[in-house]
Parts: C-alpha cells; sequence; structure tokens
C-alpha cells in the first residue's frame, strides 16, 4: 500500500504548476530536515564517517603521480591556505574548454594537465577522497558559485533541467525541492535539495558520494534515463542548484540519511 500511495503522491506533484523558487530567507540546508542522532553524527568530526575520506584526501595531496612525479601540494603547498574558499567557487567556468567544470572535473584536469596522470575515475575513492579534502577547506564558508558571467547561459540551462519534467513520472526536480519540500514522500521528509554537503556520507550508501550520484539517482528514481558521470547536463544542473545555494555555507563532508 506504501508503494500505490507514494505514486499517488508523486502523480499530484506531476499536475500542479511549478511553484516559484525558494526566497533566500527561507532557504534551508538538508541538515535542518535531519533528526538529533544523524545532526550529532555529522557535528562531530571522530563521528562522522565522511571524515575517513578527508584522511584519505589528504594523503593523497603529499603523493606524487604521473609521469611527472608531481604531487597536489608541489604546486597548491598547504591546501588548508591554498585550498580555502575554492570550492565554494565550484563549478567553475574553463576559459580554455569555454565550459564549466566541476570540483571533480578540475581536479581530474590537473591531473591529466600538470601530473601527466590519468583522471580518477568518478565515483572512485581516490576521486572523492581528494574532492572532499579540498572541499572541506571551505566548510563553513559561504557559496558563490555562479557569479561568473561567462557562466550565466550554462546557469541557465541548468535551471532549464531542473525544472523540465521527464520521466515515466513525468516530475521535474522543482516539482519535489521547490513545490513540496518540508512534506513527505514514505515517511521521510522532503528537503529543498540544497548540494550544500557534498561530497557526503549518506547512510543509505553506507560510503561518501558525489552530487552526481545523487542527481542520477534522483533521475532514475523518476523512471527516466540517467546522464553519465561527468555529462554537460549533470555539470550544469550542478552548477544551477549551486548558484541556488549562494550564501549558504558548505558542510563537507556531510552527513545524511
Amino acid at each position: 500500500m506504501k508503494f500505490f500511495a507514494c505514486i499517488a503522491i508523486l502523480a499530484a506533484m506531476a499536475g500542479a504548476a511549478l511553484a516559484a523558487e525558494i526566497p533566500q530567507a527561507e532557504r534551508r540546508s538538508g541538515y535542518s530536515f535531519m533528526g538529533p542522532d544523524s545532526k550529532a553524527m555529522q557535528d562531530d568530526d571522530t563521528a562522522n564517517p565522511g571524515m575517513l575520506w578527508v584522511l584519505d584526501g589528504e594523503a593523497l595531496w603529499q603523493r606524487k603521480a604521473g609521469t611527472a612525479s608531481k604531487s597536489c601540494a608541489d604546486c597548491h603547498n598547504d591546501a588548508r591556505v591554498s585550498m580555502k574558499g575554492i570550492a565554494a567557487h565550484y563549478p567553475a567556468f574553463d576559459k580554455t574548454l569555454g565550459k564549466p567544470v566541476d570540483l571533480e572535473g578540475r581536479i581530474n584536469l590537473c591531473r591529466s594537465n600538470h601530473q601527466q596522470a590519468p583522471p580518477l575515475a568518478y565515483e572512485s575513492r581516490e576521486l572523492l577522497a581528494l574532492t572532499a579534502y579540498v572541499a572541506e577547506q571551505s566548510r563553513g564558508m559561504p557559496i558563490a558559485a555562479g557569479d561568473d558571467p561567462g557562466l550565466a547561459p550554462f546557469v541557465a540551462k541548468g535551471h532549464e533541467l531542473f525544472t523540465r519534467r521527464q520521466g515515466q513520472l513525468n516530475l521535474a526536480c522543482a516539482n519535489c525541492h521547490d513545490d513540496n519540500w518540508d512534506r513527505k514522500l514514505a515517511g521521510a521528509p522532503i528537503t529543498q535539495g540544497q548540494p550544500t554537503g557534498y561530497p557526503l556520507y549518506r547512510l543509505e550508501w553506507q560510503s561518501l558520494g558525489s552530487l552526481q550520484r545523487r542527481l542520477r539517482a534522483c533521475i532514475t528514481g523518476i523512471r527516466a534515463q540517467a546522464y553519465d558521470f561527468g555529462s554537460p547536463e549533470l555539470v550544469e544542473l550542478e552548477l544551477y542548484l549551486m548558484s541556488r545555494a549562494r550564501g549558504m555555507k558548505l558542510e563537507t563532508p556531510a552527513v545524511r540519511p
């Protein structure tokens, strides 16, 4: 019965007109929708499982790689200084490529261009660890992505994707996260879908995961064909979500149910 009730709720969502974007003053992190136990896990670095990836990333930062035999630290020195605030501006516009790249993409570009090393696979422990380590240096800082004028058309594409109904359930991201946040679906709260904590540790996954992994899971959940990791569509959707969360504080590595 619960399954059919969920389908009925989703169908009702799809039939309604899309609401306006959430006002800045009402924007809430997914943290605020969690219970006390999950909040306590995120708040305590000794209990937060995501910190294990951060520690791995710290070791990888110092490790030489590729035919250039360079480490991240050889170019960027102490990440606690050089990477402070960097993640808050990603995805960022890459002038050479003429398009936005997210933080994972930037790490892989650095590997290819400066370390002469092969790119790390999406969702690999190594890429998640390096991304989490870099992003953790901006924890507590306000998100500032999307302010580069060169990003404007890509933000617009991400917004169009966020509001586009798709899949067998005929749902858009906005149907849940703009129109129905703070309601419940199958007993779980519907959040605003703010990307403040990625990469984050999801209890459902029992692992750290990227924003792209979460987006692909949502797209699959509405019975649509998920975009490939690293695709322009996912990067543009990431960009829109980060610009939508502008001013909210980064929580990496967050914990979510």
